[in-house]
């Protein structure tokens, strides 16, 4: 049955509109993005499909083009659209932290360096400069290395934060195996990094270390 001939109280864009977004399961949300079905399967049906494939909704959203074109129902403009739809996130998170404190909102913080960096195979340092009001000013991925470890050079990171004027700065690296448990490498750079900065009075607010759907603030566990 064609998903215009449900109960209306059952259809997802009938449902978004009553009840919002939150109320819709994956499967629904993802048939509101894909619009159509295919022949024999309509939008929801098609998006239980892909989601058994991929295993989850973080998966599909994070497949590269190859695997998300290969899947039927799915091609190049849907992979396009997705993107487009991805980056505006990411983009609102970073808009909602350039006006406000990344202090006060810090599961926005969170959330937004889940969103930069959580999808890497490998590990990556990045860096969220701030005003003195602690806005952000810019991210960077400052430095990449291997799927257990990067090397960070304070010289590196005092440059790029004298370089955009920033008056704190926030660090974040993921661990691509997924467990967010800081390691003591990750406590003795926050140490080195937090000395060489002190030395031009720039503040280190926090190192967020980013996990699979988990994430360690070394301010919060009082470790900085």
């Amino acid at each position: 049955m064609a998903i215009k001939d449900w109960p209306a109280d059952e259809r997802p864009r009938e449902k978004l509109l009553q009840h919002g977004a939150n109320i819709l399961s994956d499967a629904e949300l993802l048939a509101i993005f894909l619009r159509t079905g295919v022949t024999g399967l309509s939008a929801v049906e098609l998006a239980k499909n892909l989601l058994a494939s991929f295993g989850s909704l973080r998966a599909l959203l994070e497949a590269d083009q190859t695997a998300f074109c290969q899947q039927h129902g799915l091609g190049p403009a849907k992979f396009v659209q997705l993107q487009a739809v991805l980056e505006m996130s990411r983009r609102h998170l970073e808009s909602t932290l350039s006006r406000g404190d990344a202090l006060t909102d810090a599961a926005t913080t969170k959330q937004y360096l889940q969103q930069r960096l959580r999808a890497y195979h490998h590990e990556v340092f990045a860096c969220l400069f701030l005003d003195n009001k602690h806005r952000m000013i810019a991210f960077e991925e400052l430095f990449q290395g291997t799927i257990d470890g990067a090397s960070v050079y304070p010289r590196e990171v005092v440059k790029r934060a004298l370089a955009h004027n920033a008056a704190a700065v926030i660090f974040a690296h993921n661990h691509p195996s997924g467990i967010a448990e800081p390691s003591q490498a990750d406590y003795a750079i926050t140490t080195r990094l937090k000395s060489a900065l002190g030395l031009v009075d720039i503040r280190v607010l926090d190192h967020i270390v980013i996990g699979d759907g988990e994430t360690v603030s070394f301010a919060e566990i009082g470790r900085l």
